[in-house]
């Protein structure tokens, strides 16, 4: 609960002297399509930990197919078409899941997106990504996440909000 409240609060005083509304800089959006990157070109890769947790008001469990997409500022991108095992009872209310995934290496993760289809519905609390070299990146949901549209937050135009999100996670 301290997370969240903290992470308001910085991202209040960081966006304080910006053009932009910073309530809407906390709420995640709808994009209907995303530019999947092809990483077979470069040769290093990074490992990035990927923390999710389902919120205590999501449903008991989901069997949706879920997808997830981050990146930084200068076209890196991670992104996994499957995250989902019904099986392994991934997505269960109030606990959280970890994922190790590879990709490009990259600079500070400043987007990351969710996509969702099935009829379960799903309600993610928050996801954080631990890179290397980097500060954690802190993406705060608590929300349902729509059927078939990438849902999420782009904080790649806006620094202080990353850094204050950062902080936040920490």
């Amino acid at each position: 609960m301290l997370k969240p409240i903290l992470l308001l609060l910085l991202l209040f005083i960081s966006s304080s002297t910006s053009q932009s509304n910073p309530t809407s800089l906390l709420e995640p959006k709808r994009i209907e399509s995303l530019t999947i990157q092809s990483n077979e070109h470069l040769t290093t890769t990074c490992y990035y930990d990927v923390y999710i947790t389902t919120s205590c008001s999501s449903p008991t469990y989901t069997r949706d197919q879920i997808s997830i997409s981050f990146g930084d500022a200068y076209g890196y991108q991670v992104y996994a078409p499957r995250i989902d095992d019904p099986r392994s009872g991934a997505f269960e209310r109030c606990s959280t899941d970890t994922y190790r995934l590879s990709g490009p290496c990259m600079y500070q993760i400043c987007y990351l997106y969710l996509y969702r289809t099935g009829s379960d519905g799903w309600k993610p609390e928050s996801v954080t990504v631990y890179q290397p070299s980097w500060q954690p990146a802190y993406f705060y949901y608590n929300t349902y996440v729509p059927y078939g549209v990438w849902f999420g937050f782009n904080y790649c135009n806006n620094v202080n909000v990353v850094k204050a999100a950062a902080a936040a996670a920490a």
